[in-house]
């Protein structure tokens, strides 16, 4: 089965990116993965604070992430899987790209405007080096240009 990953945060750009997922999914007979990240807390001289404040953000991050899996439930039918990891985001992606194995791609939004976002600098440099394709969407595209793209096979 066909795995779109989406990199899922609060932003504009990230519900951009799950939407064409979400519709490139359907179209092709695949599924979702959506992977929301925490990142780890530097504050390291209480360990029970450190792990408290981890837990906390891990719990928001995903509340976010089921928010954004019952929206694509509500269109689709079918729900993504969720996945809420703490860690460096860069080595987070990558050692569940390379847990999962049969990722068809990683699916991330550029920002609007400014710079691109740092998982798009990122993964933009090391393109050549993943095991899967990825796929840039312009976060100011509207939603029937996202749904375009996605159904025709962008």
């Amino acid at each position: 089965m066909r795995i779109y990953l989406v990199v899922m945060d609060e932003t504009e750009e990230a519900k951009t990116a799950l939407r064409f997922a979400s519709v490139r999914a359907r179209e092709t007979g695949g599924s979702v993965h959506i992977l929301a990240l925490v990142p780890r807390q530097s504050f390291n001289a209480f360990g029970g604070v450190q792990a408290t404040i981890e837990r906390e953000a891990a719990e928001r991050a995903e509340v976010m992430a089921n928010a954004a899996a019952g929206n694509i439930f509500a269109e689709s039918g079918k729900m993504p899987v969720i996945a809420v990891r703490i860690g460096n985001a860069n080595e987070v992606i990558g050692t569940y790209i390379e847990e999962l194995g049969d990722i068809a791609a990683l699916v991330l939004g550029a920002a609007a405007n400014g710079s691109p976002g740092p998982l798009v600098t990122h993964f933009a440099g090391h393109a050549g080096t993943l095991p899967c394709p990825l796929y840039l969407i312009p976060g100011g595209l509207d939603n029937a240009a996202v749904d375009s793209l996605a159904a025709r096979g962008a």
